[in-house]
């Protein structure tokens, strides 16, 4: 059994094609779903999805059967053809899906890098997938893994320190295009943990008032009390967009939110004064064409890059000392993975010597007509000592192999010597 990985990312993917493939909510379980539903070809499943980022993990008896099938999957979530989305993909396994899994956890595969949001989406995700009944022994441990070397990472590096979140970054950015924000009314639309951390940044950056507008009222006013701000109604939208200097939207919303239709009727109760915009969500909450409109300045997720990062050299020095601890959490997943192929192969083995000697016994016993109930216990005693004697060093050589790598080599002979059937599950390091 091999861990297949299949998906794209903000390194292979425009956010156009990244968001036509954004899974969140009750579409991630339907997902999941339509995952799990294919167990000849991918025996556990579980997805990773972010703005950044949509890749599709499973556990496939045939590592070419699997990775075909994970395409085929995404470009049906993604209604886009298969050879339409193929440049964008990559496709990892064994080792390599292991490792890139762990590195995405500990924020080195981040726009970001160090970012420690990741590292929740992470485990929400492996989350999801058992919740969902998706994903089983091998996926469960590689996420809950993948989660302690991410955790590692932040606490024995730098590589978390100096660093900053896509919100912060998008405050950042309205900053460097707009300039002082002390004299900024801004407008922060959802009610989510990226949007309270961008209401977060923009306080810690001094603008003037702050304000809040989400779909569900109560969840405006209650993230607009904790930032000390005020909160509009959802169909207060254009009041809204009239009153703002600066707008972040963060929501989770499957389309976009603001449209041109919302802003170019509020262009002339603005005036001359400029209205920056500054989209981090996925699906994108702002059309493209709003960036046309006179006056208005529109970025996305991916414009983030341009934004200058004074803790990235800090990082960057500590990438060295976390890809070494992702090297150690891999090494310690594969161990156990590979020990997957040998647990089956022992308790057949313990099996198959316990039926040949309980026959023995009971042969022996039938020709000792005379021996009493204590002696009977000796013999079968005796009998069941010498049996696990003689295991206990092929055993323990078992053991040792699977700490080296020689897991399966040795689990076969060992099944065709002692006649023990078809092998145990396990998963390949190609």
């Amino acid at each position: 059994m091999t861990v297949v990985l299949v998906g794209l990312n903000h390194h292979t993917a425009p956010i156009a094609v990244r968001e036509g493939l954004s899974v969140t909510g009750p579409r991630l379980r339907g997902a999941l779903e339509a995952m799990g539903s294919s167990k000849a070809v991918l025996l556990e499943g579980t997805i990773l999805s972010t703005c950044n980022r949509l890749e599709a993990y499973a556990v496939a008896p045939d590592a070419a059967r699997g990775r075909v099938a994970l395409r085929q999957f995404l470009a049906r979530l993604g209604e886009t053809p298969a050879a339409a989305l193929a440049p964008h993909l990559y496709c990892l396994e064994g080792r390599g899906a292991v490792q890139h899994l762990m590195r995405v956890a500990a924020g080195l595969d981040s726009l970001i890098l160090g970012e420690s949001q990741i590292l929740g989406q992470v485990a929400r995700a492996g989350d999801e997938a058992r919740e969902a009944g998706t994903a089983g022994p091998v996926l469960s441990k590689l996420f809950m893994r993948a989660v302690h070397a991410g955790k590692r990472v932040r606490t024995e590096t730098a590589i978390g320190r100096h660093t900053t979140s896509v919100s912060h970054a998008a405050v950042g950015l309205a900053k460097a295009s707009a300039g002082d924000l002390s004299r900024a009314r801004a407008l922060v639309v959802g009610a989510g943990e990226m949007a309270g951390l961008a209401g977060r940044a923009l306080r810690e950056h001094g603008v003037l008032e702050i304000a809040c507008l989400n779909r569900t009222a109560a969840r405006a006013e209650a993230l607009a009390h904790r930032l000390g701000g005020s909160a509009f109604a959802w169909e207060a939208l254009p009041e809204a967009l009239a009153w703002a200097d600066v707008v972040i939207s963060a929501t989770g919303a499957p389309q976009a939110v603001i449209g041109v239709g919302d802003v170019a009727p509020v262009l002339a109760r603005r005036g001359a004064r400029p209205l920056w915009i500054v989209d981090v969500a996925v699906p994108r909450d702002v059309e493209v064409a709003v960036g046309d409109l006179p006056g208005l300045h529109r970025f996305d997720v991916d414009d983030l890059r341009s934004v200058l990062d004074a803790g990235l050299a800090e990082r960057r020095a500590a990438a060295p000392a976390a890809e070494e601890i992702v090297r150690e959490e891999v090494a310690h997943f594969l161990r156990w993975a590979e020990s997957r192929q040998v647990v089956p192969v022992i308790a057949d083995l313990r099996r198959r010597a316990k039926q040949l000697a309980d026959a023995e016994v009971e042969q022996a016993l039938n020709q000792l007509e005379s021996l009493d109930q204590r002696g009977q216990r000796v013999v079968t005693r005796l009998a069941h000592r010498i049996v696990n004697k003689l295991l206990h060093d092929p055993t323990e050589g078992l053991k040792l192999q699977a700490s080296r790598g020689d897991t399966a080599l040795y689990a076969q002979a060992v099944r065709e010597l002692f006649a023990l059937g078809a092998a145990g599950e396990g998963v390949s390091h190609a």
